[in-house]
């Protein structure tokens, strides 16, 4: 399961030994309310990373410091920085390999 997040619980992580997967999302965003559920089983299949989102209404400030302009966006951050970005709506196996790619 995905763990929604604040920007503070957010900076802690990326401090961590773990890559961390991130859906910056937002309630009113249909793309996003199709794009969860497929991360939530994208989650339970990948092991080594964590998985969150962040509504991007509720922390502007984290989504300006990514350029985060549009969404659904999911970011893998490795050790601090992005590994790799993805924008829009993608299917369990397009999620699935796009994160393997870039843990």
């Amino acid at each position: 399961m995905v763990e929604k997040i604040n920007a503070e619980k957010f900076d802690e992580l990326l401090k961590g030994d773990k890559p961390v997967v991130c859906d910056f999302y937002a309630t009113w965003c249909g793309p996003c309310k199709m794009l969860a559920p497929v991360m939530d089983k994208v989650s339970e299949k990948v092991e080594g990373a964590l998985f969150v989102k962040v509504d991007v209404d509720e922390n502007m400030e984290l989504a300006a410091r990514y350029g985060v302009m549009s969404i659904p966006y999911i970011a893998v951050f490795k050790d601090g920085e992005i590994a790799g970005k993805t924008l829009g709506y993608m299917t369990e196996d397009e999620a699935e390999a796009f994160v393997k790619e870039n843990l």
